[in-house]
């Protein structure tokens, strides 16, 4: 799926902004990344940005692993707008390692007509292993914003990919928690030969669906969605490290599940504050790291 501007859920919002119109020029934001492994070290190969995506160039500030390179997806603008159109390519070739993160929190910003889209193609070689773990989604009052992330790996490699979804700017004003209209995302993933392994979506409308009911958020406001795609073996080191978490003192509570057909395992958290939430993902990606390649965490791992 490439054209998300299809998706039923956008059905209500298909009106035009008063400004520039969906995906006009200056709202249409492109990134292709390429890592190639060369000797000792992961190199960007190739590189093609679009604003208001933007990336520079890919720096080894771990430690732990000198041969990653590592990069920032930067935005040029305040964040996400009405009628923005994004699209995310990247790709590893065997034996390459990559970090990718985000500059800030992706900001959602506050809409009154139309919506917005990201699409991320992933596809890995043998042996590549990619951790992409971006800072929180705030999805502003009154925002729509609908995400797919595909993803094409062989089972000798590894992608370790991070979701932390806020309620909205909790703490903005007198609190603007679950003030959205829709925030939907996707992630798929399939082997190179075509064979898809699973679909996970989840569509949030809180003014149509209440998100604060038993089964669903209940009194939690942050999500954090982990999917950690490798080799079965892999997997279940993972899952036998990763004991299910429920602490009524913080509150949150967290667990591992196997995904569909051997592609790995979906660890969900859900807490009332981002930084419990963002400790326990911190966790179970050092768990994940050190059985994927046998390394350690960096200090400095993720969101610093």
């Amino acid at each position: 799926m490439t054209d998300l501007d299809g998706a039923p859920e956008l059905a209500p919002y298909r009106d035009e902004p008063a400004q520039l119109p969906g995906g006009a020029p200056g709202k249409v934001g492109l990134l292709r990344l390429a890592f190639e492994r060369r000797a000792e070290r992961t190199v960007l190969t190739d590189l093609f940005r679009q604003a208001p995506l933007l990336a520079q160039r890919a720096l080894y500030w771990d430690a732990a692993m000198p041969e990653m390179a590592c990069l920032f997806i930067i935005s040029t603008s305040g964040g996400v707008l009405q009628g923005d159109r994004y699209r995310i390519d990247v790709s590893l070739g065997e034996g390459a390692r990559a970090h990718l993160t985000t500059q800030a929190a992706n900001k959602i910003q506050e809409m009154d007509a139309n919506y917005a889209t990201q699409f991320q193609r992933i596809t890995l070689a043998e042996d590549a292993y990619l951790e992409y773990l971006p800072e929180p989604t705030i999805p502003y009052r009154h925002s729509r914003f609908v995400s797919d992330t595909a993803v094409t790996l062989p089972e000798s490699a590894t992608v370790l990919y991070a979701e932390i979804l806020l309620p909205g700017r909790k703490h903005h004003r007198d609190g603007e928690i679950f003030q959205y209209d829709l925030f939907s995302c996707a992630v798929r993933a399939a082997r190179p030969g075509g064979r898809n392994l699973f679909v996970e979506k989840y569509v949030i409308e809180p003014a149509r669906f209440g998100v604060d009911r038993r089964g669903v958020l209940d009194s939690f406001h942050v999500f954090g969605n982990v999917l950690l795609l490798t080799s079965p073996e892999r997997a279940r080191r993972v899952a036998d490290q990763t004991p299910p978490t429920w602490d009524d003192d913080l509150p949150i509570v967290a667990g591992v599940s196997l995904l569909p057909n051997d592609a790995g395992l979906s660890y969900k958290v859900l807490g009332r504050e981002t930084e419990p939430v963002r400790t326990l993902i911190q966790q179970f990606c050092t768990v994940a790291r050190a059985a994927a390649v046998g390394r350690a965490a960096s200090s400095a791992f993720a969101w610093r």
